[in-house]
Order: structure tokens, then sequence, then C-alpha cells
């Protein structure tokens, strides 16, 4: 199987300009980071949180899986707030 095509949504390239993070960071943290929440039971297809880093700094992705056209959709990339996040960044704070 091929690897997925990643689809950027016309928010998640606003975001990511404002934000400026590059495409190239949101790929590395889809590929090499972790599911950290599942999303699927809201959304109508496979959706999840994954944390990846930015060098030393963290990165979320918010994205959602298209199986039929192996694509994987990202819906927006941000850097977590620390003041919302657990140190980890993979729990929000209670």
């Amino acid at each position: 199987m091929t690897h997925p095509t990643l689809v950027y949504r016309l928010h998640a390239i606003q975001r990511m300009f404002e934000r400026k993070i590059p495409a190239k960071k949101a790929r590395q943290a889809i590929e090499t980071g972790e599911t950290i929440e599942d999303y699927s039971d809201e959304m109508s297809s496979p959706s999840r949180l994954v944390l990846g880093w930015r060098g030393l700094r963290p990165l979320h992705v918010v994205t959602a899986d298209n199986k039929e056209d192996n694509e994987i959709i990202v819906i927006t990339v941000y850097e977590p707030d620390p003041k919302q996040w657990e140190a980890d960044f993979r729990r929000r704070k209670k």
C-alpha cells in the first residue's frame, strides 16, 4: 500500500500561515507523532489529534482519514497552549 496523500483544508493552510508552521513540520508530526485523542465518534470519518514535535516545541495536528481515497485530511495545526495542556502535551488540564 502506498503512503496516504496529505490534503490540507483551507482552514489548516490559513492557520499554518498565521502561526508560521511549515507544511513539512505538519507532515513530520503526522508521520512520526502519536495519536493522543480519538475523535472518530464525534466526526463522520475516523479523526484524531496527533502530537508531534517541531524541534523542542510541541505541535498538535487534527486529522481525518479518508481510507477510500487513501488520504489524510489535515483539519488544523497548532502549538498547544501550556496553560491548557499537561507538561507532556498529551492530556488536557482539568
